[in-house]
């Protein structure tokens, strides 16, 4: 599954390739450029990143439900000692 970003942040994104190459690097960086270079990081790149975040993302879920149990137990047949009590 192809990464795709919305374009909003696409646009962001290349706006920040353009700034660091000039800012970190003292290099220009076009347009052009800089959204091919995006694309190469999210096709090369990006799905190592989407592949740990989903990873994660399971993991706390497994412990969540692993856990169900716990934050979602009723004592059961409880009526008759709350009546003992009560005597």
């Amino acid at each position: 599954m192809p990464i795709e970003l919305p374009k909003e942040t696409r646009a962001a994104a290349i706006l920040s390739i353009e700034r660091y190459f000039r800012d970190e690097l003292d290099e220009r960086i076009g347009n052009i450029q800089a959204g091919a270079l995006l694309n190469f990081f999210l096709e090369e790149i990006g799905p190592s990143v989407y592949n740990k975040a989903v990873a994660d993302v399971q993991e706390r879920i497994q412990m969540r439900a692993a856990e169900l149990d716990i934050e979602c137990h009723e004592d059961e047949f409880g009526y008759w000692q709350k009546y003992d009590r009560k005597r």
